[in-house]
């Protein structure tokens, strides 16, 4: 599959971050709340009418390490903003947790990426190669900030993969050097890479972003701001920390909140506790009802809302009746599409 380059509204896009942070920013979520809020409760309710038999994660992330090595002024796992204790994932938990998704029939996405740059791991490889073994119908993909990457490591690891994500954070709209070298290198042999799809972000390092639940470092003046709307994340994501607790998702940057704890259950059970179901009850109803979730204005407009869409497509054909692996249906399909 060709190479793909993106950049938000191209040069306009850019401007607009640069000069009017606060304003591109602002708009941006608006209209996408506007935009998205009905598809996310239908979603919702969809998810919910057993809350005690859910349909499978549409997405999980499984963090390995806690750190990175990018200084994005939006993200508090910058290099100068990290407060987490460091945390790195055993390989028992590891293993543990491909395994449980295998015997559990998960056919979804599956990223090993959190709030981190999943190449610090030094394992990355040899975990993704274990992940495709054990998981050969997961769609499985990676976002990185391209510093560790180049065409060797590439090429270790474009087997495993779906989907490489390279985020090329920088302020003058000039690709890295090692990011460039990969994009000429794939360029000259696209069949080497025929069966992965890599896309390529150009993003500014200095964004105004989602104020990440009250954290992100260049929006701590807004943070006592109460978000009223629901959310996607605790009926589309498994979010799985590094000591191999479930937390609420991408948002929780400190990595406080526990709904389950993998040394104590399996991965399923986790995803059907209580806290988790008790936790959804509050989203469903608002963001206000929960004292994490009530500051933050995050939202989903790809990934997560185009599978949401085909699955509510999908389950207004079947009149209802086909809920039970609809979500890891449609994982797949989606994930075919993008082949």
């Amino acid at each position: 599959m060709p190479i793909r380059i993106a950049n938000f509204m191209g040069k306009f896009g850019w401007e607009m971050q640069k000069k009017f942070p606060k304003l591109s920013s602002q708009s941006y979520l608006k209209a996408m709340f506007l935009l998205r809020r009905k598809s996310q409760k239908d979603y919702i309710e969809y998810f919910m009418r057993d809350p005690e038999h859910v349909p499978y994660p549409n997405v999980v992330n499984l963090e390995t390490i806690n750190r990175c090595n990018s200084n994005c002024a939006f993200c508090t796992a910058n290099i100068y903003a990290e407060k987490r204790p460091y945390m790195y994932m055993t390989d028992e938990m590891f293993h543990k947790i491909i395994d449980e998704l295998a015997d559990w029939g998960y056919k979804g996405h599956l990223t090993m990426y959190g709030n981190n740059e999943p190449l610090l791991d030094k394992n990355i490889v040899e975990r993704h190669r274990y992940a495709r073994e054990k998981l050969p119908d997961c769609f499985i993909f990676m976002s990185t900030n391209g510093l560790l990457l180049n065409v060797e490591k590439l090429k270790e690891i474009a087997p495993y993969m779906n989907q490489l994500i390279i985020n090329n954070y920088c302020e003058d709209m000039v690709f890295r050097p090692g990011v460039q070298q990969v994009i000429d290198y794939v360029k000259a042999n696209p069949e080497e890479f025929k069966d992965l799809d890599i896309l390529v972000q150009m993003r500014y390092v200095k964004a105004v972003l989602t104020n990440r639940a009250g954290s992100a470092p260049n929006r701590q003046n807004e943070k006592e701001k109460v978000i009223k709307e629901t959310c996607l994340m605790p009926y589309t994501d498994m979010w799985i920390t590094p000591d191999g607790r479930l937390g609420y998702c991408c948002c929780d940057n400190f990595e406080v909140t526990e709904l389950a704890n993998l040394k104590d259950c399996t991965v399923a059970e986790g995803w059907n506790s209580k806290k988790y179901q008790q936790f959804r009850e509050r989203v469903r109803r608002g963001r206000q009802y929960d004292p994490l979730c009530k500051h933050c204005d995050f939202i989903d407009a790809g990934l997560r809302m185009h599978m949401v869409n085909e699955i509510l497509k999908e389950d207004r054909k079947s009149g209802g009746k086909s809920r039970e692996d609809l979500g890891s249906r449609i994982a797949d399909t989606f994930a075919q599409k993008t082949k």
